[in-house]
């Protein structure tokens, strides 16, 4: 059975309400709540409907109804769409530029957790396949070299490497050139043996450089492999008491604090979104176990030079998803503009 237009309207009213108050939602309620102009035996009918449907719940037998997880993701992906177009302005949110990216996501956790009142997550940004753009070497002392090392998205790695002898300006040129032709633009996957073992027969008596080379060069590619995630407004989960059971919040803050499983979550969610990076899981389509009772709304940003990460907001199933949706588009939105804005300094 497909859900007509009245069923739809009453299966909002519902969940509308209940995002509101938090309580089992009754037809007399229903009846107030929307314009249908029905009577509430009416509607106490096609309640009953819904419920056989699957899409809502009566937690007690004398008790109004609440929305199932069907019902949530029903209203996620039909009742939403209006809210996709909105870009909700934040406060004072990113009006400067933060000099460190970390600062800067670290600012982005605390703000969501205060403008939602849920608890955040913000990943840092990755590359999917990090490649080798650009190696420099040059002279810091007659024993030492310093190695500048620069990924996609523009990452630095700095590393001294320690040499027996002093080299000259002519054979630091040769080894920059040597390296750069043979390594810009290639993967640690695509560097092979029989690559390195050609180098190293061009290097000659410098052979031992060009390893070093390549092994800090496979150090700062499996640098930006480690994920790095801040967190904002964990204690918000004790504000719903569906949420503040001692076990249940227990194991949510430990899953923040511990943040193996948000990362999880998020490297997931990074590499199955779609262009425009949100996603919802409600319940148990949440991938973490102890998030089994809650809601994950996700988005994915960009800055540029196929640098993404995360945005997460969990709360309970009841969350107001209109606020949230709204307010990672601009946390999108800004970062893009932010990051194309110094582009084009």
């Amino acid at each position: 059975m497909e859900l007509d237009e009245r069923k739809k309207k009453i299966l909002q009213a519902v969940i509308r309400n209940y995002l509101e108050t938090g309580e089992p939602v009754g037809s007399r309620t229903i009846s107030k709540y929307t314009d249908l102009n029905l009577s509430s035996a009416t509607i106490r009918n096609e309640m009953a409907d819904l419920e056989e449907m699957g899409y809502i719940l009566q937690p007690h037998t004398s008790a109004g109804r609440i929305p199932s997880d069907k019902g949530y993701r029903f209203y996620v992906d039909t009742m939403m769409q209006e809210k996709e177009r909105e870009v909700i302005e934040m406060k004072d949110m990113l009006v400067e530029r933060q000099d460190k990216l970390e600062t800067l996501l670290k600012q982005v956790a605390k703000v969501l957790a205060q403008n939602t009142q849920y608890a955040t997550m913000v990943s840092a940004p990755q590359t999917k396949r990090n490649k080798l753009k650009f190696i420099q070497l040059s002279r810091v002392d007659a024993n030492q070299l310093l190695a500048v090392i620069v990924t996609e998205g523009n990452v630095i790695k700095n590393n001294i490497l320690d040499i027996e002898e002093e080299l000259s300006d002519e054979t630091i040129l040769k080894l920059n050139i040597l390296l750069n032709t043979n390594l810009n633009g290639l993967s640690m996957e695509e560097i092979n043996l029989g690559m390195i073992s050609i180098m190293k027969q061009q290097a000659g008596i410098h052979s031992d450089i060009v390893s070093e080379v390549i092994d800090a060069v496979a150090e700062a590619i499996r640098a930006e492999d480690d994920l790095e995630i801040y967190t904002s407004g964990t204690n918000n989960i004790f504000r719903y008491p569906e949420l503040a059971d001692q076990q249940k919040a227990s194991e949510l803050i430990n899953t923040f604090e511990e943040k193996q499983l948000l990362g999880e979550l998020l490297q997931e969610t990074g590499e199955s979104g779609e262009n425009t990076g949100i996603q919802v899981y409600i319940g148990a389509e949440t991938p973490v176990q102890s998030m089994k009772d809650c809601s994950v709304v996700t988005a994915t940003y960009e800055l540029g030079d196929g640098m993404k990460g995360t945005i997460g907001i969990v709360g309970p199933k009841r969350m107001d998803y209109d606020k949230v949706v709204g307010t990672l588009r601009t946390i999108q939105t800004q970062l893009d503009e932010l990051y194309r804005k110094d582009d084009e300094k």
